[in-house]
């Protein structure tokens, strides 16, 4: 049972993330972010046909990224944002392990540049001890 829901979640930001590859996709997803659009409101900023810009919309709908409305005859697309938020999620993972290595590492050369500055130190009294006694003789 665990393993089918894993698939299921897996094929939801697969369809996400497939939908989010295609610049075209996310500018009209950034448009959507401001209120609901026609499809000629959608097609408007793009030289591309009718037809070309709704099967960009048909791919940010079998994602669950948008949805289609019915104002009277219009049929406006709006922003559905649970897709966007579990993609999110995700990645917020990988971001804290990410952080974590990044804090790690942080720590590793501050660590060695201690203990480089300390060894530095030490050189450069020896050689001055070394200096002195040589004066002396």
């Amino acid at each position: 049972m665990e393993l089918n829901g894993y698939a299921q979640s897996s094929a939801r930001l697969d369809a996400t993330f497939a939908a989010l590859a295609d610049p075209t996709r996310r500018a009209i997803l950034a448009r959507l972010a401001k209120g609901a659009a026609s499809v000629t409101d959608l097609a408007e900023p793009f030289a591309m046909s009718q037809p070309a810009i709704s099967k960009h919309l048909k791919v940010l709908e079998q994602a669950g990224l948008i949805s289609r409305g019915r104002d009277a005859q219009r049929r406006p697309r709006r922003l559905e944002a649970r897709p966007l938020r579990d993609a999110t999620q995700w990645l917020e993972h990988y971001r804290q392990f990410w952080e974590a290595q990044f804090q790690r590492l942080d720590a590793l050369l501050h660590e060695l540049q201690t203990s480089g500055e300390t060894t530095r130190k030490k050189k450069v009294r020896s050689q001055k001890k070394n200096a002195l006694k040589g004066d002396k003789q």
